[in-house]
């Protein structure tokens, strides 16, 4: 797996062995970023369930000039700081914090820390027809904390199977989603944006 574009482009990511990271791939990284093009340059990133830490890593290589991935596993914590250090990344503009994504969009909402984008590609839920979807990618858009955290013209992007029919709640407004196999992307916005 690598970096798609940017300052560190082909430089590869190491992703912990087992069945506890799905890294958002490749070809949904590009389209992401080419979905937003510039507006990635100079910003600060906040990405959620971090993994390999790929989103965080692929918008510093792009332009971004801080990012904070929050990882619960300390493993892949570790991780996450190999590979920002694999891709030359100065670990001044990047931040690893090994703990919950919920705990720590409360903590960020209280010390009124807010972020140009919030990004978020959470471990894939159940099929649900006829239910609400139960899955993190729901909890995640259901969080009352995160529009708190974003800045007003900010981005809160979202990655979730195809089969995770999740709803969009009404303190969040769709832009955009993408569609590439069982990878759905919804790009999000505060509703007054």
């Amino acid at each position: 797996m690598r970096i798609t574009g940017g300052e560190a482009a082909g430089k590869y990511l190491s992703v912990p062995k087992g069945l506890g990271v799905r890294p958002t791939p490749e070809k949904v990284r590009q389209a992401i970023f080419n979905s937003i093009g510039i507006l990635i340059e100079e910003t600060s990133i906040l990405e959620l369930f971090g993994g390999s830490g790929a989103l965080s890593l692929e918008s510093l290589s792009r332009g971004a000039t801080k990012a904070v991935c929050v990882e619960k596993s300390p493993k892949h914590a570790r991780f996450i700081k190999s590979n920002a250090k694999a891709c030359g990344f100065d670990l001044a503009s990047f931040e690893v914090i090994a703990g919950d994504a919920f705990t720590h969009a409360q903590r960020f909402k209280d010390q009124e820390k807010t972020f140009d984008f919030i990004m978020a590609d959470p471990p894939y839920g159940d099929k649900n027809v006829g239910f609400r979807s139960q899955s993190i990618a729901q909890k995640t858009v259901d969080d009352l904390n995160l529009p708190s955290v974003l800045k007003p013209d900010g981005l809160f992007i979202i990655g979730h199977a195809k089969r995770d029919q999740i709803e969009i709640p009404i303190h969040w407004r769709e832009k955009k989603s993408l569609k590439h196999g069982d990878n759905w992307i919804r790009i999000l916005t505060l509703p007054e944006s």
